[in-house]
């Protein structure tokens, strides 16, 4: 099949798009929009931000938050709520432009919406190209899911309650109360 048949779209091709105000992701080619987040959505989202941002001051990582493309590959463009590159791969970020490696966490506050492609589609992505933990943040449970990458998918490290001490598996020192992320 040569490029002309190929019905999927690009990340080149995405960039080139008129700006209608929409968000979208690609998923092998397929674009999809994605919707708004609710206001509560948004005050955790920038809770953890917040906490990843005293984590980057502490250990020289660097943390990022929506909107931002996470270029995966060429047909694989996502931006996920929040991210998180260690010290160690922070020079691979070009900071004028989109992100080209796969970060070493990443957080989807759950919405409504997008909860059944956050915790499927997305995730076997994420998985696929090598991201070692993702969060799942529920600001309706008040609950945190630590996932880790086992080589093919994710796996469920830990369940965190609101009053419980999270702990990173791939992020060292990091550690906290789950409390910190919900906003009353």
């Amino acid at each position: 099949m040569s490029a002309v048949d190929d019905p999927r779209v690009t990340f080149a091709e995405l960039s080139e798009w008129r700006d209608d105000g929409r968000r979208y992701e690609l998923y092998d080619g397929e674009a999809i929009v994605v919707p708004a987040p609710f206001f509560r959505h948004q005050r955790v989202a920038a809770r953890v931000h917040d906490l990843l941002r005293e984590y980057e001051e502490a250990t020289g990582g660097v943390v990022g938050i929506a909107p931002v493309d996470i270029v995966l590959s060429d047909h694989d463009v996502v931006q996920p709520d929040i991210f998180f590159v260690r010290h160690d791969r922070r020079h691979l970020i070009d900071m004028m432009d989109a992100i080209r490696v796969p970060p070493d966490l990443v957080v989807e506050v759950l919405s409504r919406k997008t909860e059944m492609r956050d915790r499927n589609r997305k995730a076997d992505l994420f998985a696929r190209f090598g991201i070692p933990e993702y969060w799942i943040v529920n600001p309706v449970k008040n609950t945190v899911e630590v996932h880790r990458n086992s080589g093919t998918r994710f796996v469920l490290d830990g369940l965190y309650g609101e009053t419980a001490e999270v702990r990173s598996p791939t992020l060292p020192g990091l550690v906290f109360s789950a409390a910190r992320l919900f906003v009353k």
